[in-house]
């Protein structure tokens, strides 16, 4: 009787630990507007001229933690913490040095980290501004928790985010909210994803509108699809208006107009969810390089592995409205060495 009423003490304490701390994160849930001014620092002088090359270049670069060493216990491996601090600053290093070397004009950036515990608390968004002074910067959450209490060990504090940073100066920034699949209380330590939203003053009254997108992973393909419809119906509104616009970043799906051969999907593995290339014709069109995949497997590090059927995914890419033309588009082979993400440059001009 005296072990019982022990270990009945002993439940009545994790209940009541765990009462207290989904309390705490309920409260300090981040709860975005649907719309919010983001601040733009930095320079971003050069001017914007229709018929000018514009270089952009896409790129999730997996909070600097993500290299060939890592799997990850959502894709079905093993690992939470994937890099240590020495590991995650390497990475950060190697992304930054091939941005450079791309030239771009304009980088979008998806998941770097503000202070999180996964990639030891770096401001990986000071490295960037240092890394490229001349440059207009702009960040939006996407993921903003307090603490993530699973798996074990606890993935922890998190903020994560979007980051887009431009030689060219925005007149406006803002961070428009993408609709949440997830309900209370795995809401309270999850994504709350949105869409980082600049725009550039451009020839004859115009704009160019930016976006920067990261959409949603690990869902049953329900929220992957409203934030595409919600994406979608942003892009068209301003193509009505006449804007050029252009969406890029990881998309977590793949496209139908996109020959996948390539890269089929193995049973086992993490599923892209689907994307009818159809739904952003005749304004909109899908632009990828389908040479090379974009993104790799975390189910097993890719250090040391098999790569005869190793899974490969094409994810990111871009979306142009039918005003910008289209010079070239192409996937850089970086050998997933500092990401699980390659990634991809485009050079357009505006009509």
């Amino acid at each position: 009787m005296r072990a019982l009423k022990i270990v009945g003490k002993i439940l009545l304490c994790i209940v009541a630990v765990a009462a207290i701390l989904l309390a705490v994160l309920t409260v300090a849930e981040y709860r975005p507007l649907e719309t919010e001014a983001v601040t733009v620092s930095g320079g971003g002088g050069k001017p914007l001229n229709a018929g000018d090359e514009i270089t952009l270049m896409t790129w999730n670069i997996g909070y600097g933690a993500l290299g060939s060493n890592a799997d990850f216990f959502m894709d079905g491996g093993s690992m939470v913490m994937t890099a240590d601090e020495n590991r995650v600053r390497a990475n950060l290093e190697e992304l930054i040095g091939a941005a450079k070397e791309t030239g771009a004009d304009i980088l979008l950036l998806q998941e770097v980290d503000l202070a999180s515990t996964r990639s030891h608390g770096i401001n990986e968004t000071a490295l960037w501004r240092e890394a490229f002074p001349d440059m207009a910067s702009a960040f939006a959450y996407n993921y903003n928790a307090l603490f993530v209490p699973y798996p074990w060990p606890p993935i922890g504090h998190v903020e994560s985010g979007l980051m887009t940073l431009s030689a060219f100066a925005p007149a406006q920034a803002e961070r428009v909210s993408l609709p949440c699949p997830f309900s209370w209380p795995v809401r309270t330590v999850n994504l709350k994803r949105g869409l980082l939203v600049e725009r550039f003053p451009a020839a004859e009254g115009k704009e160019l509108v930016l976006i920067n997108l990261h959409l949603e992973a690990y869902d049953d393909g329900e929220g992957k699809a409203a934030q595409t419809e919600k994406l979608l119906s942003l892009m068209r509104a301003e193509t009505e208006k006449g804007n050029y616009v252009i969406a890029g970043g990881d998309f977590n799906q793949v496209f139908s107009s996109v020959d996948m051969s390539a890269f089929p999907v193995y049973e086992g593995n993490w599923q892209p969810g689907q994307i009818e290339s159809g739904v952003f014709e005749p304004d909109l069109h899908v632009t990828q390089d389908a040479s090379k995949p974009t993104c790799r497997s975390l189910k097993t590090p890719l250090d040391g592995a098999d790569l005869t059927n190793f899974q490969f995914y094409l994810i990111d890419g871009f979306i142009v409205s039918d005003n910008v033309n289209v010079v070239s588009v192409e996937t850089l082979d970086k050998g997933f060495s500092a990401s699980d993400h390659n990634p991809m440059v485009l050079k357009v001009t505006l009509n």
